[in-house]
């Protein structure tokens, strides 16, 4: 079992995989952090909050794509919340997709509101991708809806990325490609 991969190869499944309820878990916790950053954002003007969650938030989307989403901080914590359910099996790289999507959001929304400590011009685009990001998480956490998953086969269907060789599975088998 290799230390830098993005999901595992489990008895009876010929792609790799991760668990679900973590992930789950992982995007409940996002959507916590994500939600303390807007409310002293954008409720509070307390700007100087944003910076410190987004680089938290994109440190641990890092860790997940770059390294292996096992020890990202997010999914650690998850997995105390989650560990007497049993484990549920989906495909690892419609996953990783979605956190790649992730982490490009989070760098922006970082970026921007380093930025924004000193110029409040860019409050408005900060505050969209804010909500874009916690609607994202909630559908993740509340419903098991992945849309990064969907954009991933979405991306398939318009031939804009490869399609895999073997069929992974989605929440639901939602993801029919």
């Amino acid at each position: 079992m290799s230390v830098i991969s993005f999901g595992e190869y489990i008895e009876g499944k010929s792609f790799k995989i991760v668990d679900e309820r973590r992930m789950r878990g992982s995007a409940g916790i996002m959507l916590f952090l994500g939600l303390i950053a807007s409310i002293n954002g954008f409720v509070l003007q307390k700007f100087e909050v944003i910076p410190y969650i987004t680089g938290f938030l994109a440190l641990n989307f890092i860790i997940g794509v770059f390294i292996n989403p096992k020890y990202s901080p997010t999914i650690l914590l998850s997995r105390l919340f989650v560990r007497k359910q049993s484990s549920l099996p989906i495909g690892a790289i419609q996953k990783k997709f979605a956190w790649s999507l992730g982490l490009v959001l989070s760098l922006t929304i970082f970026g921007l509101s380093i930025l924004l400590q000193k110029d409040t011009t860019f409050f408005e685009p900060v505050c969209m991708l804010c909500i874009i990001c916690l609607a994202l998480l909630y559908l993740e956490t509340a419903f098991g809806i992945c849309v990064g998953c969907k954009l991933y086969f979405l991306s398939i269907k318009l031939k804009l990325i490869k399609k895999p060789v073997e069929k992974p599975n989605c929440m639901g088998d939602a993801c029919e490609v």
